[in-house]
This record gives C-alpha cells, sequence and structure tokens, in this order.
C-alpha cells in the first residue's frame, strides 16, 4: 500500500514536472511623485503607473490594481479569441468593459470586477458555452485570490 501511494505521488510529481514554464522578465523604476516606469523586457516597450487620486496621485495613467482589472479584461477577452479562432468563429466587434470596485475598509485591495462583455455572435451560437467556459478559464482569473468577486454579464448579438 506505501508502495503504491509513494508511486502514486511521483507519477502525480512527473506529470507537474512536465509542465514547461515560460519566464518573461519585467523592470521598474520609481520616479517619485507617486509614479513608476515598468519596462517589458522582451519588447522594450514602457508604461507609467500612478497612484490612485485617492491616495495622493494624480490620476494621469493607470494605477497598479487599474492594471490588474485591465489584464483580466483583455485576458478574458484574448482567450475567448483564440477559442475562438481554433472553432471557426469570428468575434472582431467584441467590446468590453470593467469596474474595479475597491474595499473601503482594510486592507486595501480589490473587493470585485465587474465584466461586461458584448459579443458579436448568438447566444445560442454552438460556440457559445466554449467562450463562456474560456472566459472563466484564463490565466488572469485563474491567478486572482479567490476572494475577489468576479461579475460577468454577457451581452450577445441578435443575429
Amino acid at each position: 500500500m506505501q508502495e503504491a501511494r509513494s508511486n502514486k505521488h511521483l507519477s502525480c510529481f512527473l506529470f507537474l514536472a512536465s509542465y514547461d514554464l515560460l519566464m518573461v522578465n519585467f523592470t521598474a523604476e520609481y520616479l517619485g511623485g507617486l509614479k513608476c516606469r515598468a519596462f517589458h523586457g522582451p519588447s522594450g516597450t514602457e508604461m507609467l503607473t500612478d497612484a490612485p487620486t485617492d491616495l495622493g496621485g494624480s490620476g494621469t495613467t493607470f494605477s497598479p490594481t487599474d492594471l490588474v482589472a485591465t489584464g483580466l479584461l483583455t485576458c478574458i477577452m484574448t482567450t475567448m479569441a483564440l477559442v475562438a479562432e481554433r472553432n471557426g468563429v469570428e468575434l472582431k466587434g467584441m467590446s468590453g468593459k470593467i469596474e474595479k470596485v475597491m474595499r473601503t475598509s482594510p486592507p486595501r485591495r480589490i473587493d470585485s470586477l465587474n465584466i461586461h462583455l458584448k459579443m458579436p455572435i448568438a447566444a445560442d451560437h454552438p460556440a457559445a458555452a466554449k467562450l463562456k467556459h474560456a472566459a472563466q478559464a484564463c490565466p488572469v482569473h485563474l491567478s486572482l485570490h479567490p476572494d475577489i468577486q468576479e461579475n460577468i454579464e454577457w451581452e450577445w448579438s441578435e443575429k
């Protein structure tokens, strides 16, 4: 029994160890005035972040938590587009918006993310269920803390 148990753990370890890891590097520097400049390693693209206005930032660009929300929305849309392409479905014209709600009591963190997706296909389209599943399986969604409430509202085309 003990041998079977250890073999089970070994095979589980081997299965997990067979995953390839993709590493991407980013760097950042603090500029002062509650702003940071971040660099995308592979492309060299840079972007600025700023603290939110309620914490003394100027509100002139994305805050770090804005990037989390934006990352979730674009990840959902990209993951659905990948599934759509594999299934021969055109999603050009898909759009979305996201509302980030911050907790007002400590600790300061994202409380909920309310997503509205406008789809260029009908709700009864054969790929609709796969696309809804893809939205819930995007890497950012799977990386967020389970205490963050995510609500997706779907607006399907009447085609």
